[in-house]
This record gives C-alpha cells, structure tokens and sequence, in this order.
C-alpha cells in the first residue's frame, strides 16, 4: 500500500472539487465492474470504449480529466486480472472485490477525527491506494 501525506491550505470550494473528482472516479471504476460483471468475457479495451459512453452519459464524467477517468479504468481492469489470478493460484478465502462501504471513506478530505478541514487552515490529508501485484 502506498500512503502519501501532505499539508494543503486550501479553501472549502477546493476541498469540496478533490472530493468530487475522487468520487467520480470512483463512480467510473464501480460502473466498469458493473459492466463487466453484467457483461462476461470483456476486454480491457471494451472497458475504455464503455469510458467513452459514460462520459457521454453522464456530465459530471465529462467534467472529470480524461486521464482520471482512464486511471480509473485501468483500476477496475487490475482488479479483475487479480482477481483471476487469484482464482487461477487457488488463493484460500475471499477472491472477490473489496465491499464499497470501505472504499467511499478511504479517500476522502476529511481530518482523522471526521471533521472537515475549515478554510484556509492548514491541515494533513492521508490518501492510500492498493496496487496490483
């Protein structure tokens, strides 16, 4: 896991934009899990090309970077490839993915303690992520 810290001065509108741009990029990321659980037998550029119709679906996707929107389709395709391979090695106990109750407070601007950061204070933000291996 890779943690990076670091101390941001920020307003409450800025807060407000790194919250909406995570959970949109979240948003796209369980969507293709979705579609290609619906949808078996997939390929990873089938997942780009369903990007493409939801940014077109939906605005606040096309508001978000491309590039994030690509990340985000390339986190949904490693886990799926981890979790065949997981399959494939027989790895004993839970193969699937993560629950989405423990990802929505993950990432997130909020203080350790819950509380949101207050404007123009200084305060430091922890964002963790779980590579493939």
């Amino acid at each position: 896991m890779i943690v990076i810290e670091f101390k941001v001065k920020g307003k409450s509108n800025q807060y407000q934009a790194i919250d909406e741009a995570i959970q949109t990029a979240q948003f796209v990321r369980n969507k293709c899990l979705r579609y290609w659980m619906d949808n078996k037998g997939i390929s990873r550029a089938e997942l780009y090309r369903y990007n493409t119709q939801l940014r077109s679906e939906f605005p606040f996707v096309e508001a978000l970077n491309s590039h994030a929107c690509q990340a985000s389709v390339e986190r949904a395709w490693s886990a799926i490839a981890r979790f065949f391979d997981n399959c494939k090695n027989r790895f004993r106990g839970k193969k699937g993915f993560q629950s989405s109750r423990n990802t929505v407070d993950r990432w997130s601007t909020k203080h350790l303690d819950g509380s949101c950061p207050k404007s123009g204070s200084e305060s430091l933000l922890l964002m963790a992520s779980r590579l493939a291996s």
